[in-house]
């Protein structure tokens, strides 16, 4: 059983045959779909599977917490599962691939006191871009 669907099992979600297929498509490391990504992939395995029950779904984990909406750049949102390990992400800026990095150090940390402006921290986001080895050849 993936991470994912472990975690909403014990929160006690209602696992439906399309939540559990989307649950399932986003199950793995590195994975960031878009909306129509997982509803293609959803299809597959439940043809009968509509892309606005994909999109509520999506809309309900993020509501959750059990999936972070990654918004690169004017492109289309992805869905990243990995929600309950820190990491930041690398993204091509080429092609759109996206990847988990852990970088060394704690972003909330590592910013000096003299540039919180008071702000008491609670989060960081940090966002690496560059090209990916295929856009870079």
């Amino acid at each position: 059983m993936s991470d994912l669907l472990e975690r909403l099992r014990e929160r006690g979600w209602r696992l439906t045959s399309q939540r559990r297929v989307v649950a399932e498509v986003l199950d793995g490391e590195h994975v960031h779909l878009t909306a129509d990504e997982v509803h293609a992939r959803a299809a597959e395995r439940l043809p009968e599977i509509s892309r606005a029950t994909v999109y509520n779904t999506l809309g309900e984990l993020v509501t959750l917490g059990e999936v972070i909406e990654v918004s690169t750049d004017g492109r289309a949102k992805r869905y990243d599962p990995n929600a309950h390990h820190p990491h930041q992400h690398l993204i091509c800026t080429g092609c759109g691939a996206i990847r988990d990095v852990h970088p060394l150090g704690n972003p909330l940390t590592d910013l000096p006191a003299d540039q919180r402006f008071g702000f008491a921290l609670s989060g960081a986001e940090v966002t690496y871009r560059g090209l990916c080895p295929a856009c870079a050849g």
